[in-house]
């Protein structure tokens, strides 16, 4: 796949949301330094609240067992999401939103036209309970794919949502009314207070 894009995972059921930002560098070099320092800052989850201002979401990256520790994120890793709402967490999830790193992709470099990081992510099970239901108020159907690129001597963040869809099956009646009603508001634009300030925050120089 020549394109960040291409690794989008197709739309099919529900809803979409799409989150950008973009900076123009005065040239190639100062662009690709700054794509680097965004790289690396997308990796670092455990400090995304940081960048995404006081009313942002925790984000921790955990082991197999959902233990938090403290690591560069790469394909394979869980985190989870403490969500900053007056409604509790999802009994499934102790609280969490439970998500795995599926996908972790990069290509070009400063000798190219483009260089780009993906990273797709998807609800998963508590580690601490794998055998209950998804610990996500999105079912396992949807994705989140984050995207920094650089083209020429632009840089642009992107967080990309797909086939964003309630989980409500096989839930708990807790958890089932309450990611219904979270998973309505998020899907019609309500992450934008999330995703938005951590993309603009991500290529702050």
């Amino acid at each position: 796949m020549d394109n960040a894009a291409d690794y989008i995972p197709p739309q099919t059921e529900g809803k979409h949301n799409d989150f950008i930002h973009f900076v123009d560098c005065a040239t190639v070099d100062e662009a690709h330094d700054l794509f680097l320092l965004a790289k690396d800052r997308l990796k670092d989850i455990s400090q995304w609240h940081k960048l995404s201002g006081p009313h942002s979401a925790k984000f921790a990256v955990t082991d197999s067992q959902g233990n938090e520790i403290y690591k560069i994120a790469e394909k394979g890793d869980l985190f989870y999401i403490n969500l900053p709402l007056p409604t509790p967490g999802p009994l499934a999830g102790d609280g969490k939103e439970w998500v795995r790193i599926e996908t972790m992709e990069e290509a070009g470099d400063i000798t190219t036209e483009s260089e780009f990081i993906i990273m797709t992510v998807r609800p998963v099970a508590n580690p601490r309970h794998p055998e209950k239901s998804i610990a996500h108020f999105f079912s396992h159907d949807s994705t989140n794919t984050f995207i920094i690129e650089r083209y020429l001597n632009h840089v642009s963040t992107a967080a990309c949502g797909r086939n964003e869809k309630p989980n409500n099956k096989d839930t708990g009646l807790f958890d089932t009314v309450r990611n219904t009603i979270i998973a309505l508001g998020a899907r019609n634009g309500l992450s934008g207070p999330q995703w938005n300030p951590l993309m603009k925050g991500i290529l702050e120089k």
